[in-house]
């Protein structure tokens, strides 16, 4: 009975952790790519402090293209 019980509560959990892990993984995020004249490339993620200044920007723009 405690075995089968023990089973059910860590499968469960198992559950919950799976669907946590899979949320916060496709949680859409916002970031700035930059890409330069020679061809390299850097993205800043939100919460960057330079992507806090340019994310506004960018929805404008995207907004007017819209």
């Amino acid at each position: 009975m405690r075995r089968s019980a023990a089973a059910i509560l860590g499968a469960a959990a198992g559950v919950l952790a799976g669907a946590a892990f899979l949320r916060r993984r496709g949680a859409p995020r916002e970031r700035v790519d930059l890409y330069y004249e020679d061809g390299s490339m850097i993205s800043l993620g939100d919460g960057a402090p330079d992507a806090e200044r340019l994310l506004p920007l960018a929805r404008d723009i995207l907004r007017g293209a819209r």
